[in-house]
């Protein structure tokens, strides 16, 4: 069994693409997929898999979803040791004071090229890209970035799905749970 982790992104955000939780689960469950339990309610849900890859997951996630609630949504799958990368790489991880304010992008579609035109500089933010995710360290809030409201624009939001990193430390203890 691997431990795994499905990132929706864009679901109960809003009014719009709204799913329980506990039908989120569901599908989880009716894939075959064992010890599904979902983080709050915007689509984290940790589960365990056994004979298929990550990729295979999201899309048959994606499909199943669509197909039980009408709603269409990128996934994204990680493995535990993806995410225990993705919090290792984190450059602002000891500067960060509010985890709130700071932001993991995980990478859609594993592209990191469109992001390098985010790494210049804005006052009072910080950004980088690793291997799996972007970073973004906000002092001030996330609602007043730049670089925050250029990860929501066409050009970049159908390729990242962001998560607090308070968020992103649950998940990751959930995963090694």
């Amino acid at each position: 069994m691997q431990r795994r982790v499905a990132l929706f992104r864009g679901i109960n955000v809003g009014k719009a693409k709204r799913i329980a939780m506990a039908e989120l689960k569901a599908v989880f469950e009716g894939l075959g997929f064992i010890d599904a339990s979902t983080l709050l309610n915007s689509g984290n849900v940790v589960y365990a898999a056994k004979g298929s890859t990550a990729v295979v997951d999201a899309q048959r996630i994606g499909d199943a979803v669509a197909t039980r609630t009408g709603v269409t949504a990128n996934v994204l799958v990680l493995a535990a040791d993806t995410l225990d990368a993705v919090v290792a790489g984190n450059p602002f991880a000891q500067d960060a004071d509010d985890a709130s304010r700071l932001l993991a992008g995980f990478f859609l579609d594993g592209e990191r090229a469109p992001f390098e035109a985010l790494q210049r500089d804005f006052p009072d933010e910080r950004f980088a890209i690793g291997e799996h995710a972007c970073y973004l360290w906000c002092p001030q809030g996330i609602a007043q970035s730049r670089i925050a409201d250029a990860l929501a624009t066409a050009k970049f939001r159908d390729r990242v799905t962001a998560r607090n990193w308070s968020t992103t430390l649950k998940l990751q203890a959930l995963l090694r749970a």
